[in-house]
């Protein structure tokens, strides 16, 4: 089995590109800050890439990461637990919505299994190769995961951003797909921010209020469950978490350690975002937002880890979709600061 090492730590995105690229936007022939945020923008991906200007992003990939929650058999989602592995096979095919959007946008997508409810034997081995359980165990009710396979699945992330990166990729996008996920997610968020379970619980996939407050009460017996342990970000995950939010936590410090950034998608992203800034300080710096979510856990996570999305589109698919759609403006504010000549050369 592999093991999830933190061997080497985060290190922060060049000071010095990011101020060269400021200074070269400001020379720019165009009026002082007129693209806003954009030049910003361009900045990070300056410092992420340690140069100024930085090469265009022509190799962006969407890795989903696919598990059951054992939670959703106690009436979370207004979706049956069937849908996940059905959205497999949509995602495996290339048309479920993150795959369209992809399309659209040059950006591939793979998917893998960590913790599906069933197998897939008639798929591509790869999608099931780093599998850690069929499904979790339900969080109000016992611990989702053992703390080694909490390790087993933050190796597999790990491993998975070490790959895609020796393979060529530039900015990497953590997918997500399983019913029951957002449960999960306001859960890590809650107990990450020490707020009360009804202050980030939303609901999901359209659920109605009676369910909400269903949802959220579990929420609430989970963390309570959970108790001090939650402190330890290993151990909130093995609590409160699922395979798949593990791998992805590993994915993401993984990426972020091999100085390679990652755009965040939705509530899920976020939710695993903040574990890995606890498990690995100073991954954040490696991160964007890339849309506002219609869940209310997202925006309070977004404000700890200050992160400002580029999208709001009120989307609430998963996948890494709206993140997909935050891909052209990354992609436009590496053209404008190679492309808009210096004033001073045009005087």
């Amino acid at each position: 089995m592999i093991q999830y090492v933190l061997s080497t730590p985060v290190q922060a995105p060049s000071n010095a590109a990011y101020a060269a690229a400021r200074a070269h936007s400001d020379g720019q022939a165009k009026p002082l800050g007129a693209l806003g945020d954009l030049e910003t923008l361009a900045a990070w991906v300056a410092a992420c890439q340690g140069q100024c200007p930085p090469v265009q992003l022509e190799d962006v990939r969407v890795i989903v990461f696919a598990g059951d929650h054992g939670v959703a058999q106690d009436g979370v989602s207004a979706y049956p637990t069937e849908i996940t592995p059905a959205m497999v096979y949509g995602i495996a095919g290339g048309h479920a919505g993150v795959s369209a959007l992809a399309a659209a946008n040059d950006v591939r997508v793979s998917i893998y299994d960590l913790g599906v409810a069933v197998d897939f034997p008639d798929l591509p081995a790869e999608i099931s190769r780093f599998k850690v359980r069929q499904s979790s165990g339900a969080i109000h009710l016992t611990d989702a995961l053992t703390r080694e396979e909490v390790e087993q699945a933050l190796a597999a992330g790990d491993q998975i951003a070490a790959e895609q990166i020796a393979d060529g990729a530039q900015l990497l996008i953590s997918g997500d797909l399983g019913i029951g996920n957002t449960t999960i997610a306001a859960a890590l968020i809650a107990a990450s921010l020490g707020v009360p379970a009804a202050a980030v619980t939303g609901r999901g996939t359209g659920i109605d209020e009676g369910t909400l407050a269903h949802k959220t009460a579990l929420i609430e017996a989970a963390i309570a469950r959970a108790g001090d342990r939650i402190a330890d970000p290993t151990e909130r995950l093995a609590a409160l978490g699922a395979a798949d939010f593990a791998a992805a936590v590993g994915f993401i410090t993984g990426a972020a350690r091999r100085g390679v950034p990652v755009l965040l998608d939705g509530v899920i992203a976020v939710s695993e975002a903040l574990v890995a800034e606890d498990l690995a300080p100073g991954t954040k710096a490696w991160l964007q937002a890339g849309h506002r979510s219609t869940e209310p856990g997202q925006a309070l996570a977004l404000d700890r880890l200050g992160l400002k999305p580029l999208v709001d589109f009120s989307m609430r698919l998963g996948e890494g979709s709206g993140a997909v759609l935050a891909v052209p403006m990354v992609r436009s504010a590496v053209a404008a600061l190679n492309g808009i000549a210096q004033l001073s050369d045009l005087t």
